[in-house]
């Protein structure tokens, strides 16, 4: 115990599942297989109902909406745990003058009133913030940066064509496949050069031009603010859905 706060420790590699937070619904799954591949167990959160009650009681209603939300679904998902003794749980910090520095902070706090003091955080930042067991290789940058391009094309081509797709879910299964696809690739060390990077876009955008569209023309609506509210369905309480579903009802 150091500061006050459990380090996530060298030993903790083996035994310990590191939860992920559901910021990004598509980078997460490569980010978590980078991780996997790396020596860590890694579980993505998928839990999304009444995260944000629990992220109130924990975390001042003044916080910025993305803190409760995460430190929310980490509570609630230590909640439904039999055994929360070898759980650890992973969060970035920006390091700068944004409030984001203090998230990990905020959680531990939070982790202690409710009563899971115990539970280590481990923080991520480029610029070595904390020391703790978790280590931030040059392999694992590599491979995470390209998970990150990736994630970002797939989202992009993601948004733009499931709102026209003709066969609905075809869009989803692309998504699903593609990820595992580009996983299985990152895990062996396969597309992170900029070769690899070139080849697997023209491969993403093939992929995608394949799926059948309606062309009708749709009216374009545009989710602004905090890039987590953009980004993830949880930020957002699902309104791409919403969205989509209210403007083909529409037509």
């Amino acid at each position: 115990m150091e500061n006050n706060y459990p380090i996530f420790t060298k030993e903790m590699v083996k035994d310990y599942t590191i939860l992920i937070p559901s910021m990004l619904d598509t980078h997460m799954i490569l980010f978590a297989r980078v991780l996997q591949n790396c020596g860590y167990k890694c579980k993505v959160l998928d839990n999304f109902d009444g995260v944000c009650e629990v992220g109130l009681k924990y975390v001042h209603n003044d916080t910025c909406y993305p803190a409760t939300l995460v430190i929310g679904q980490f509570i609630d998902a230590l909640n439904k745990m039999e055994d929360t003794s070898k759980v650890a749980l992973i969060l970035t910090q920006t390091g700068g003058g944004c409030r984001a520095s203090n998230y990990i902070h905020l959680l531990r706090k939070a982790l202690i009133k409710a009563n899971y003091g115990h539970v280590p955080v481990i923080s991520i930042s480029m610029q070595g913030l904390e020391k703790s067991g978790f280590k931030i290789t040059f392999s694992m940058v590599q491979k995470l940066c390209a998970a990150l391009l990736y994630g970002d094309l797939i989202m992009y081509l993601h948004n733009k064509t499931r709102s026209s797709e003709i066969n609905k879910g075809d869009t989803k299964e692309l998504v699903n496949r593609l990820c595992k696809e580009l996983a299985d690739k990152l895990e062996h060390g396969i597309g992170i050069t900029k070769k690899n990077l070139r080849k697997n876009f023209k491969y993403i955008i093939d992929e995608f031009s394949k799926i059948p569209l309606d062309d009708t023309p749709k009216i374009k609506v545009g989710i602004v603010g905090e890039i987590y509210v953009k980004y993830a369905s949880l930020g957002n309480n699902n309104l791409e859905e919403f969205l989509e579903c209210h403007l083909k009802e529409s037509y």
